[in-house]
């Protein structure tokens, strides 16, 4: 449900924009409320399952889950969807980090990286599957249907979870750190607050600048704050572990560019090359298919290599996979444009998020793994939060700066020009007049087109040197091991 959802919305986004009027500051924000509130609730998630049992905090999470997707399928306007979405993001906060510390409980050492394989092939999947779903619900029904089809999925989660999943807590977990929870969200959703309005307010108004400043100071007191809680949500004695810091930091760089730039590609393949939702969703099948294919194998990777040279080498793949996003211009057979584009990301990440998820369970004494899921699953989210705030600004500069030229090239009449100024916040969505020449009307929107295509380029490139970081990243500070029994617990049980 989870991880559908967390993807499933940016095939929808062109659906939702024409029947919500939304912006694209909307559309970001209908992404950004659900990550934003998982990102930050994540670490209490996994710190309340500790304390008051993993099964009964995963399946309020579902509860919970499950009643603010109906309010996603009711909601008549961008603003009451971004609440709603906000709503989803709590009830995802609890349990996806309860799904995966169920796993650490309930398998021993041996057989931990394997169940642990499967769990990522499984998110993985149902990521990827998410467009496909989405986009068979829109062209067949509405987007409204992307969120309905959740109730069923959380009442089958919850006579599962009953019946089958067994209930486990770590006894000397302490109280909840709200203090934390409540900075880190407040600072986290200042950042992004300014980073998104930039795009329409510049950088210089006051309330871009307020908030971003607002922000930056509530992180550093929640950073502050940890040192000095009895039971913090990021216990800063985890980060002694030279592997658990260097597998979270590879987190941020690798699902930064993940999360950031795929924000744009279904924007790209139904604005621009003219894909049906559907067939936008289908896109990603390959990478589902090697996820599938590979998630198992690669979770026992770690123990036959160790963990340095997958994370090392998959991240590298990936790196060249958004490089070969950054090729296609408009048209084109999709075989020959975006297919390799996609296998070679697939292959990328397949090597890479199971030995991930690995070493960073086996860098922690059993007793903080709900800790551990929590603060990797964060900085995953939290990555992917701040990238598609940051690539947004990065894209909308250059979109506008491509389309003045591209426009005065092909000298726009004055009607264009103004029709383009108040949607520029819409980028490929924008309408042009009815009433205008269909050769200039052609030209224009070609000139549309071809400054997003500018913009997407970069935003791609961009991608690939983030994920090519995050394989130095890698290299410097992942042991060449990343076994339990050979690496060095950051805390004792």
């Amino acid at each position: 449900m989870a991880f559908i959802d967390g993807t499933v919305v940016n095939v929808a986004l062109p659906a939702l924009q024409k029947d919500l009027h939304a912006s694209i500051a909307d559309a970001q924000w209908i992404v950004e409320a659900y990550a934003l509130l998982l990102a930050a609730l994540l670490l209490v998630g996994g710190a309340a399952g500790d304390r008051y049992g993993r099964r009964r905090v995963f399946l309020l999470g579902v509860v919970l889950f499950a009643a603010a997707s109906i309010g996603c399928g009711l909601a008549g306007s961008a603003r009451e969807l971004i609440v709603a979405r906000a709503g989803q993001g709590i009830g995802a906060a609890l349990l996806v980090p309860g799904s995966l510390s169920i796993i650490g409980a309930s398998f021993n050492e041996r057989e931990r990286g394997k169940a642990i394989g499967l769990w990522s092939g499984a998110t993985a999947i149902t990521g990827a599957l998410g467009p496909v779903l989405g986009g068979w619900l829109i062209d067949q029904w509405s987007w409204r249907a992307a969120f309905f089809i959740n109730v069923p999925l959380a009442a089958a989660v919850l006579a599962i979870g009953l019946w089958h999943v067994p209930e486990s807590r770590n006894p000397q977990a302490k109280h909840l750190d709200w203090p934390g929870a409540v900075l880190v969200t407040l600072g986290l959703a200042g950042v992004v607050y300014g980073l998104i309005e930039s795009s329409s307010q510049g950088w210089a108004n006051a309330g871009v600048l307020a908030a971003l400043c607002f922000g930056a100071l509530l992180l550093a007191g929640f950073a502050i704050a940890e040192f000095r809680e009895a039971a913090p949500m990021i216990p800063p004695r985890l980060f002694r572990s030279k592997t658990f810091l260097g597998a979270n930091l590879l987190t941020l760089l690798l699902y930064a560019p993940l999360g950031g730039a795929l924000f744009f590609f279904p924007l790209n393949l139904i604005q621009v090359q003219g894909y049906s939702a559907t067939a936008a969703g289908a896109v990603f099948l390959p990478f589902i298919l090697l996820m599938a294919l590979l998630s198992r194998w690669s979770g026992g990777l770690v123990d036959r290599y160790g963990a340095k040279l997958p994370l090392v080498v998959g991240p590298l793949v990936a790196a060249v996979g958004f490089v070969l996003f950054a090729m296609p211009s408009q048209g084109g057979s999709y075989w020959l444009t975006f297919f390799p584009a996609i296998v070679v990301l697939g292959l990328g990440m397949a090597v890479s998020v199971a030995p991930l998820t690995t070493v960073v369970m086996n860098s922690v004494s059993a007793a903080f793994e709900g800790a551990a899921s929590g603060i990797n699953n964060a900085a995953s989210r939290v990555a992917v939060v701040v990238a598609i705030a940051l690539f947004g600004v990065i894209f909308a500069l250059t979109f506008n700066k491509s389309l003045d030229r591209n426009l005065a090239r092909v000298q726009a009449p004055p009607a264009i020009v103004e029709a383009v100024e108040q949607q520029r916040n819409k980028l490929a969505a924008i309408e042009l007049p009815a009433d205008i020449d269909e050769n200039v009307k052609a030209a224009a929107r070609q000139a549309i087109v071809d400054a997003f295509i500018v913009s997407f380029r970069l935003i791609m490139i961009i991608a690939a040197l983030l994920a090519a970081a995050s394989a130095a990243i890698a290299w410097a500070l992942i042991e060449s091991t990343g076994r339990r029994g050979n690496a060095k617990p950051a805390i004792a049980a």
